[in-house]
């Protein structure tokens, strides 16, 4: 294509011709995203500073690392949740590659029930891409329920270490209307100052950074430390399994919550410049900071433990408020240590909902959804999904109510995000793998017109790992996910309770016998799979 034709674009769709006004680099987008069949809707806002720091603050391993250390300390003991975060860097590294492949090829709000359909073989396309994009979809708005309420229970864990004789009056349906809050005000930045967005990431990417050295140096310095074997050479199995290799297996799911979310930035695409490259650089820049921070942090803390049993005693839901209470010597400087964490917590649930709401808006553009007339309408304004963005808030707000009567039960919703992305990865790296070895995918040449979507040739994006290497990982990442996706039902512990039973299982399941009998009532007669938007690029 030369430079003519991409200083004009002429794309026939549905409805007429839509010529392009934008600047040469926003040209360059709608280009590539034309060629994919999709219309350029939403505004490039970001760049890769600020998509960087949306990455970094939807991860945020380093708070969460410190959020979900317990789950390890049963199920492994501290070097079980050491060797622990070790194997899951490494696994969501290999992941991430491979995410990184798709994204460059199909950069898509969609993202990975768009590379299923593109993937897939011509009869398994249509189901295959519906159920991809339903498991996505569970994984993310339970992600964003479990943001709201781990953000509104720590700010009840604030409370509790300042004032510990709120433990006597402390309730349940507290800490839900502390979520309630915490939602909404994500809510008011992605729908009021959506259009600002981009700047917030900025903002929340330095207070990530530097506030990782607020809350490490008065822990490393100030703390009585434990000795290298306490750490390095202590394992446990307080859950009662069989062998330590099975309770390994199951702490390490607090390891990988404290990674999830890195899809994130693949939802924003199409806000994205340069999304093809800019994607994949952002994904693997922020996972090499994430980790070293959150393997700087989980050190940190599990030789500044002291007395764990105290801990649980004077904060049992959130004991590393404890922990840094008894580390630096002062409530005080606990308490902001421990609001820096909870801030970064919000920003993280501000930014779920921001991807919820793509993902949201980009299956309702395939008529994929109930509603999806409404949900793919796009604000003139703020050019925001908005009914999007409202209805993922109202849903992580009626799964709240859950926690109310059983915290134990709203546990198991919030659980499935596990089960529900890594189910979906899985799906696309096979089917990647699937057509790498069979040789499906071809270098993408100048004169394409249409690629990478239902029924068109597949191309490479401008990233990649080239041949057996390229190969190598997309297997081992099939590996990692069916391991993580096949623990992440198990109980905490072997010996099985109403209270300790495992929920996820349930809802997961619910969830899928109702995406296949909508799908087997309604979808299957409107949804075919990404739509063709634009018939051709000139």
């Amino acid at each position: 294509m030369d430079s003519d034709s991409e200083a004009k674009v002429g794309m026939h769709m549905q409805t007429g011709v839509i010529s392009s006004a934008t600047s040469a680099r926003d040209s360059r987008d709608d280009i590539a995203l034309a060629r994919l069949g999709k219309k350029p809707v939403l505004k490039r806002n970001f760049g890769f500073l600020t998509i960087l720091g949306f990455s970094c603050t939807v991860l945020i391993t380093w708070e969460g690392s410190l959020l979900t250390f317990l789950a390890g300390l049963q199920n492994g003991g501290p070097s079980g949740i050491i060797y622990g975060f070790l194997v899951v860097w490494v696994g969501t590294l290999s992941v991430f590659i491979t995410l990184s492949e798709l994204a460059s090829m199909a950069p898509t709000s969609g993202g990975q029930y768009h590379w299923v359909s593109m993937l897939a073989p011509p009869s398994y396309r249509k189901i295959l891409s519906y159920l991809t994009g339903w498991l996505t979809l569970t994984g993310w708005q339970s992600l964003l329920a479990s943001g709201g309420f781990v953000t509104g229970t720590m700010i009840q864990g604030l409370i509790l270490l300042t004032h510990p004789e709120y433990a006597e009056t402390m309730q349940n349906w507290h800490g839900t209307l502390l979520f309630w809050g915490v939602v909404l005000a994500g809510y008011t930045i992605n729908a009021a100052i959506g259009v600002l967005l981009a700047r917030f990431e900025g903002f929340v990417l330095i207070l990530h950074v530097l506030g990782f050295f607020a809350v490490i140096f008065p822990l490393a310095l100030l703390s009585n430390h434990n000795t290298p074997a306490d750490v390095f050479d202590t394992f446990l199995n307080l859950g009662g399994w069989q062998t330590q290799g099975l309770s390994f297996s199951i702490g390490i799911m607090g390891n990988v919550f404290a990674f999830l979310g890195g899809d994130g930035a693949i939802h924003m695409s199409e806000e994205i410049r340069n999304a093809a490259v800019v994607v994949p650089r952002s994904l693997l820049t922020g996972l090499a900071v994430n980790g070293t921070l959150g393997f700087a942090m989980l050190i940190a803390t599990l030789f500044s433990i002291g007395d764990i049993d105290q801990a649980l005693a004077e904060n049992p839901q959130y004991p590393f408020m404890a922990i840094f209470k008894h580390a630096v010597g002062s409530t005080a400087g606990a308490a902001v240590m421990a609001a820096i964490v909870v801030v970064m917590s919000f920003s993280a649930t501000t930014n779920c909902i921001a991807s919820t709401s793509r993902l949201y808006w980009a299956f309702s553009r395939d008529r994929a959804l109930p509603g999806h007339s409404y949900l793919r309408q796009v604000s003139s304004r703020t050019g925001i999904p908005k009914y999007a963005v409202l209805v993922a808030t109202i849903i992580a707000i009626l799964l709240s109510l859950v926690n109310i009567g059983d915290s134990t039960a709203f546990n198991g919703v919030i659980s499935i995000s596990i089960a529900g992305l890594f189910g979906s990865y899985f799906i696309a790296a096979a089917l990647l793998l699937y057509r790498r070895t069979t040789g499906g995918i071809r270098l993408r040449q100048d004169d394409d017109m249409l690629v990478n979507t239902m029924g068109s040739d597949l191309t490479w994006g401008p990233w990649r790992l080239r041949g057996t290497l390229g190969i190598a990982n997309n297997a081992f990442a099939c590996a990692y996910l069916l391991y993580i996706f096949f623990f992440s039902f198990w109980p905490s512990v072997r010996e099985v309770t109403a209270a300790t039973f495992n929920y996820s299982v349930l809802v997961f399941g619910t969830v899928l016998l109702f995406s296949l009998i909508y799908y087997a009532g309604w979808a299957r007669k409107i949804y075919t799979g990404p739509v063709i938007e634009v018939n051709s690029v000139q």
